[in-house]
């Protein structure tokens, strides 16, 4: 399920550290601006904490753009996002 008031796309889940990780895309295009994307990755078991938000690190010339970049990442580089992430 996306995180609380997000229209994120899921992209994977992910275990780390005794813990399921969804993986959800939030995608943002305003006109004439590129569309941009962020990885929020939301812990399945704490329905209450806080999703964990990257910056915009998709940046290309539509969504589907932005969405076809972020289905390319590998469950090893979304890992490493993950633990860049958190505390």
């Amino acid at each position: 399920m996306p995180p609380p008031g997000q229209q994120g796309q899921h992209l994977a889940t992910l275990p780390y550290e005794g813990r399921f990780w969804d993986v959800y895309l939030e995608l943002e295009q305003r006109e004439r601006e590129p569309a941009r994307g962020r990885l929020i990755f939301a812990a399945a078991d704490l329905d209450n904490a806080d999703p964990i938000r990257t910056g915009m690190i998709f940046v290309e010339d539509s969504t589907e753009e932005v969405t076809a970049r972020a289905r390319a990442m590998n469950p090893h580089q979304l890992l490493s996002l993950l633990r860049s992430c958190l505390p």
